[in-house]
């Protein structure tokens, strides 16, 4: 883990817009979660579709995980916490996520995939983000890469913030991924009591933070463990100040918004209904399924 002199000083904070109590749900085969990012905030956080987190030390909240199901359209990103899931696809490719690890997937023109957990007991926590794909690119071929917690490019802020950079860039570091259109920014951060992290973002970027541990404060407003703050587009904002008063560990993602249709139903997220019969369509007949590479 590298340290790094902080020399990106944010000169005004975006503000909190509003704060967001998630939904409790289930999904796949019963596995209890909360379901933060909504769809009515789709448009709103765009390009995320999407921010389920889950968390329990209960077998029965997510031991059957999620059996085969289908995407088309759109990207998701697994982050895990706590615990080992197994992914594995229509093709045969299969890979373990482990404590700290990301799985990257880009569904595109359709990918059927499971996620079983690994583990009989024991606590099993995590994250997964949808990120939408531009029109032109909901297509294209199948692709998805995992990371080990050592490949995640990590630093540490000289007020003690541990950083990991699951996507974009911080304070000089480069992400494991980046996107051109998209953009996504998606940091995790560990703050100390009395620290405080400033990360510089684009004017035009729709910007949330979610707080999983502790409590922080944005531009004097207090968020509290499980909630999402969503940050005002301020074009006078070049950044955010996160301050933590206790021990904290926060989400900070932003992107670049497409500004185009989203239409989703289930699974499939594209831009017209007519592309949504198809992905039926082609789910029914057996068209969708194509291996990740």
């Amino acid at each position: 883990m590298n340290t790094t002199t902080d020399k990106h000083n944010v000169e005004v904070s975006r503000t909190i817009e509003q704060l967001v109590a998630g939904q409790a749900t289930s999904d796949g085969a019963g596995v209890k979660l909360t379901r933060v990012l909504t769809q009515n905030l789709q448009h709103r956080l765009d390009p995320f579709l999407m921010l389920d987190a889950f968390g329990s030390d209960q077998p029965d909240d997510y031991i059957a995980g999620f059996p085969d199901h289908p995407h088309r359209g759109f990207e998701t990103v697994t982050y895990m916490i706590a615990g080992r899931m197994l992914h594995r696809d229509s093709a045969g490719h299969e890979g373990l996520l482990e404590n700290g690890g990301v799985q990257w997937m880009t569904a595109g023109k359709g990918v059927i995939h499971s996620e079983i957990p690994q583990q009989e007991e024991g606590v099993m926590e995590g994250f997964q983000l949808w990120l939408n794909l531009p029109q032109r690119d909901k297509m294209n071929t199948p692709w998805y890469r995992d990371f080990k917690a050592d490949d995640l490019p990590k630093f540490v802020t000289e007020e003690g913030v541990a950083v990991t950079v699951i996507a974009g860039e911080s304070h000089g570091i480069n992400g494991a991924v980046t996107r051109d259109t998209t953009q996504p920014n998606y940091l995790d951060l560990h703050l100390p009591s009395g620290s405080r992290f400033e990360q510089k973002l684009p004017a035009g970027h729709n910007v949330f933070v979610y707080v999983y541990r502790g409590e922080v404060s944005i531009a004097g407003k207090s968020v509290p463990v499980q909630r999402m703050a969503i940050l005002a587009n301020d074009a006078h904002a070049d950044g955010v100040v996160i301050e933590a008063g206790m021990d904290a560990r926060v989400l900070l993602i932003s992107g670049q918004p497409l500004k185009e249709p989203i239409v989703q139903y289930g699974p499939f997220v594209m831009n017209s209904k007519d592309e949504i019969y198809q992905a039926l369509s082609d789910f029914r007949d057996g068209r969708l399924g194509e291996s990740a590479r």
